[in-house]
């Protein structure tokens, strides 16, 4: 059973699916959980406190499933976090707007004021993202993953023409990115590379 909390949140989501977060009156929210209006207040203080909440919800659900994403067979991890990163944007307007910081009208903000409590900014969580899925992506240096991840952002923020519901289009561009890498380390593999330097003895 969710708690008072759990519950609001979910009632928040609902209401701003219905209407633009200025129109989102505190009773209403706790109407839709079945709570009391002070119940609501003691868990989130104000609306911008309600409003941070949402977007530290919607942070850390992002995070989790970029954390899933790395579960996949190592070499189809930075792909795997790319398809997840651009079906999180494309489902989620507060995901959209928190890893891109172009919000729509109608969407709650963060609260940079000295005391508050903002999610991540977009170049945090992109580091983030991209610190994680460098430790879990042996031979991937940091850098790729960086690209890799502006790569899918990019596809968020103009959609590739014609893509389907699978991804498959923006999904090839980003298996592109990362072939080099594949490729780098099969070379490593079998021996010395020319332009490392090395020479083959015969």
């Amino acid at each position: 059973m969710p708690t008072a909390r759990q519950a609001l949140l979910e009632a928040a989501h609902r209401a701003l699916a219905d209407r633009p977060w200025r129109a989102v009156r505190m009773v209403d929210v706790a109407t839709l959980a079945d709570v009391s209006r002070q119940t609501l207040y003691n868990e989130f203080g104000t609306k911008g406190g309600l409003a941070g909440a949402l977007l530290r919800q919607a942070a850390d659900g992002y995070l989790a499933g970029v954390d899933r994403a790395l579960t996949a067979p190592a070499p189809d991890r930075p792909a795997a976090v790319a398809l997840w990163t651009l079906r999180a944007a494309r489902q989620n307007a507060l995901v959209r707007a928190l890893l891109t910081g172009h919000w729509a009208e109608g969407l709650p903000r963060p609260d940079r004021r000295p005391g508050g409590k903002p999610p991540p900014a977009p170049e945090e969580l992109l580091a983030l993202v991209r610190d994680r899925m460098a430790a879990a992506s042996p031979g991937v240096t940091t850098g790729r993953c960086e690209i890799v991840l502006r790569l899918a952002l990019s596809c968020v923020t103009v959609p590739v023409p014609d893509d389907d519901v699978t991804d498959s289009r923006a999904l090839r561009l980003v298996r592109e990115a990362t072939r080099p890498v594949v490729l780098e380390r099969v070379a490593g593999l079998s021996g010395p590379s020319r332009t490392a330097g090395g020479r083959s003895h015969r």
